[in-house]
């Protein structure tokens, strides 16, 4: 026979020491209300099966009714748990397995029998482990393989539950089987929970490594992507536009007149332009990449069908940005932005030479008078810059004549 006071004594041992470490973690990370809510779920089991254990020495009501009942509610807050690591909200059917405890054990047929409580809580406990299986259920679960995991394992334990409860059913069995049953299930619960537990950390784990990979490739300040991020996007991007035939469009912005910005109004002036710079531009390259390349330096790259795509594109950020001066509560700053546009097709798509072309172009809008739009096509953007000797390095650089007349030749402005 099994005995169930061991078994309980055990898992009150390790629920305790669960939550305790729960509780640690939420410490760290006050933030994180998932933390708390399974520190108390493993408090609440732990209470509420050491007043089970503690039957013949509290009155029955205590030990049984109440016991049980909290025990259940420890699953609830599990399921919390699980719905405010993904910030869902609370949903009603977390709270059903202590309410079908309540529910059905005051029913004297119930209260009264030994092996149809233990039905019943194997039923409640059914409800439990499926409420943990809708709650980590979500959008997200095939993109994470540990939590997909994590599922299959809750789906077990509620399978587990469930047929015991049915088992018993049929069997009509003595107490001394019921307790039997019991013990089994709870053996073969506590062996799943242990490995959710594992399986959860390594979640946990998992979302943490992919939050850092985010930042590593995110530009602080605003938000998009920094330069390494922007480059990975690349190649993907042009793989998107072979498959869709359409051609690939590099913009490189600047805000213009920036230090005088940063000079007149402050740097944290100079900081809600950009913010607000980047913010709207991003709305307009959905299913493209933007970020920041450095200082006041953005750029995206994108899928379009012909150069006049990529120039209305251009022209409609530059002219949305430059239309309504940018308020930092203190001051009213007037900002535009030059854009240099270069595009190829995908199978003939280089980023550092595209990047090159479009920086080209970018250093053509600023000689042209600043708050404009050149682009380069495929000829102007295979074409080599057009050089001088710099005598200071002993090095070629391009002209602004030369890029402005190169322009006005091969390539197109566009000006508000």
């Amino acid at each position: 026979m099994f005995n169930v006071t061991t078994g309980l004594a055990i898992w009150c041992s390790e629920a305790m020491t669960l939550a305790l470490v729960a509780f640690m973690a939420w410490r760290h990370d006050v933030r994180n209300k998932s933390y708390l809510y399974w520190g108390y779920g493993f408090l609440l089991s732990a209470i509420g099966f050491a007043m089970v254990a503690l039957r013949g020495h509290i009155a029955d009501f205590l030990s049984i009714e109440l016991g049980n009942a909290i025990a259940l509610t420890g699953q609830s807050a599990w399921a919390a748990g699980y719905l405010a690591l993904d910030k869902r909200k609370m949903e009603w059917w977390i709270f059903l397995p202590p309410l079908i405890w309540v529910a059905g054990i005051f029913l004297p047929w119930v209260n009264e029998d030994y092996p149809n409580r233990v039905i019943l809580y194997n039923l409640a406990s059914a409800a439990g482990a499926t409420s943990l299986l809708m709650a980590i259920n979500a959008p997200n679960l095939k993109a994470e393989p540990t939590r997909a995991k994590l599922a299959v394992l809750f789906f077990a334990q509620s399978g587990l539950c469930f047929s015991t409860a049915v088992i018993m059913a049929v069997a009509s069995p003595t107490d001394v089987q019921a307790a039997n049953y019991a013990g089994a299930a709870a053996m073969g619960t506590g062996f799943l929970l242990t490995l959710a537990c594992a399986l959860t950390a390594r979640v946990i784990m998992e979302r943490s490594e992919r939050q850092l990979r985010l930042l590593s490739l995110t530009d602080t300040l605003t938000g998009v992507l920094n330069r390494r991020g922007l480059f990975g996007q690349f190649d993907p991007i042009s793989l998107r536009a072979f498959e869709q035939g359409r051609q690939v469009a590099v913009l490189l912005f600047d805000l213009d007149n920036f230090k005088r910005i940063n000079d007149r109004f402050g740097h944290q002036a100079g900081d809600v332009v950009l913010t607000a710079f980047a913010r709207m531009t991003r709305q307009y390259v959905p299913t493209g990449a933007f970020g920041r390349m450095g200082g006041e330096e953005f750029a995206a790259f994108a899928s379009v069908g012909d150069q006049t795509e990529a120039e209305a594109l251009a022209e409609a950020i530059r002219t949305e940005f430059c239309r309504a001066p940018i308020s930092t509560g203190d001051a009213i700053i007037p900002a535009t932005v030059s854009i240099g546009v270069a595009i190829a097709p995908p199978v003939e798509a280089n980023m550092d030479k595209l990047v090159s072309a479009a920086d080209r172009a970018l250093y053509a809008a600023k000689g042209a008078g600043r708050n404009c739009t050149v682009i380069f096509g495929e000829t102007e953007a295979a074409a080599p810059a057009p050089v001088e000797p710099d005598h200071r390095r002993g090095e070629l650089v391009p002209t602004v004549d030369d890029q402005v007349h190169a322009l006005r030749r091969v390539g197109s402005l566009s000006r508000g």
